[in-house]
């Protein structure tokens, strides 16, 4: 690879650019799907990845290898929708999905927004 293709992207539309084609719809829906759910969030570059921050982080995701990734950031919501998340391959605190299978978008609009009211109700985040 080529040393500017190793350098961490300062935007979304820039991460977005250099994720493979069969992934970038996929992620560029999840995206939309995230904004819709969170209007006030910052969209931020994190640990290499797309982010969405309010009142802390909310959600991260990207793209891998062979699958693109959901990163939910908080154990508690992720119990909460459990029960939705077994059709998905899971890590410790990841998603993981596919072009062939994206997650459903009522389901990221539902996660996004609890971990908005998550974060809202933390003592600092007030």
């Amino acid at each position: 690879m080529a040393p500017q293709q190793n350098a961490s992207p300062k935007k979304v539309d820039d991460y977005l650019a250099r994720v493979p084609p069969r992934f970038r719809a996929t992620l560029q829906q999840l995206r939309r799907t995230i904004k819709a759910a969170a209007p006030g969030a910052e969209e931020i570059i994190s640990y290499k990845m797309p982010a969405f921050r309010d009142n802390g982080m909310l959600v991260y995701y990207g793209a891998f290898k062979d699958h693109c990734s959901f990163f939910i950031a908080s154990a508690k919501v992720r119990r909460q929708f459990s029960a939705e998340l077994k059709p998905f391959e899971t890590g410790k605190g990841t998603l993981r999905f596919t072009p062939d299978r994206p997650l459903p978008s009522g389901l990221v609009t539902r996660i996004v927004k609890a971990r908005a009211a998550e974060n809202a109700s933390r003592p600092q985040a007030k």
